[in-house]
């Protein structure tokens, strides 16, 4: 049995006459009566009974009829969703995100807009540090990621510029220049850097350390801080004096103060990472959006 089969026979059950039900189908009346007659016999049942003006459906056809509808309205929903899910219009998409991309408005507004915009995709979301992040997108574990983008070019892996943020100063109220609005970062050579570790998130240690050479000194290495949402936290507790993406500074914590630095200007990027090969269709929707939020 076949779908056509039922699409003949739900015709003529609605239409009662074989002729008008072919005229709709756009078929001869013969070859309907022919299907209609072979559906029967593969049934072992009379569908219709036939009268002088048309046919009326048997027990066994009011029974067949109620069934058939639902698997005709069963395959136009499958049919349905499928081409929904090929416009990337429904499933799953993975989302990661380094702890310091979760701070950028552009992050935000940009799964805000995709939400609306694909209201039957569910997102999950993942955070982890830079490398923790390429390794989940590497095995599959992630579609994308919001990734501070560094010197790393992982094979298989392509970024997108999401964003450039400026750096600033982050000092314990209780430091000597915690008043300053603006500093050297040459006067916090001796002071110790609280960082996170490189290999968890080698972009932000590397601009740290460049910057701090640029400035005509090696930071002195203070406390490693598990992530950066931790780096205030240990700043606060006085451990030292950091540098952070702007957008860290969001984090109102008690007993520090966020300062910009004069001269030279430091920044990070932020960007979104996928890989290359990647096909999806809701992959490539939000990457295609986020193209229309990039700030670079």
């Amino acid at each position: 049995m076949e779908l056509r089969h039922i699409r003949y026979f739900l015709a003529v059950a609605e239409e009662l006459n074989v002729t008008r039900a072919a005229e709709r189908l756009g078929i001869g009346q013969p070859p309907l009566s022919q299907q209609i007659h072979a559906l029967e016999d593969e049934m072992g049942v009379r569908l219709f009974r036939r009268t002088g003006h048309g046919v009326v459906l048997t027990e066994a056809g009011e029974a067949f009829a109620a069934d058939a509808r639902r698997i005709l309205n069963d395959t136009r929903i499958a049919v349905e969703n499928a081409q929904s899910a090929g416009r990337g219009e429904m499933g799953q998409l993975n989302i990661g995100f380094t702890g310091s991309a979760a701070f950028n408005p552009v992050v935000s507004q940009l799964i805000r807009a995709y939400r609306q915009a694909f209201p039957n995709v569910t997102l999950t979301l993942a955070e982890g540090n830079t490398a923790q992040l390429l390794a989940y997108l590497d095995a599959g574990t992630v579609d994308v990621a919001f990734v501070r983008l560094g010197s790393q070019s992982p094979v298989g892996v392509e970024f997108h510029h999401i964003a450039v943020e400026p750096m600033r100063v982050v000092l314990p109220v209780t430091h000597r220049l915690a008043k300053k609005k603006k500093i050297a970062l040459s006067a916090l050579a001796e002071d110790p850097f609280v960082m996170l570790p490189r290999v968890a998130s080698p972009t932000l240690h590397d601009v740290i350390v460049g910057a701090c050479r640029e400035a005509g000194f090696e930071p002195v290495a203070g406390q490693q801080a598990p992530q950066l949402s931790s780096v205030v936290n240990l700043v606060a507790a006085e451990f030292g004096v950091s540098l952070v993406p702007a957008s860290v500074c969001q984090i109102q914590v008690e007993g520090v103060v966020y300062a910009d630095m004069t001269g030279k200007a430091v920044s990070i990027r932020l960007a979104l990472a996928s890989r290359i090969e990647a096909t999806q269709a809701k992959t490539a929707n939000f990457l295609d959006m986020a193209l229309g939020f990039a700030q670079v």
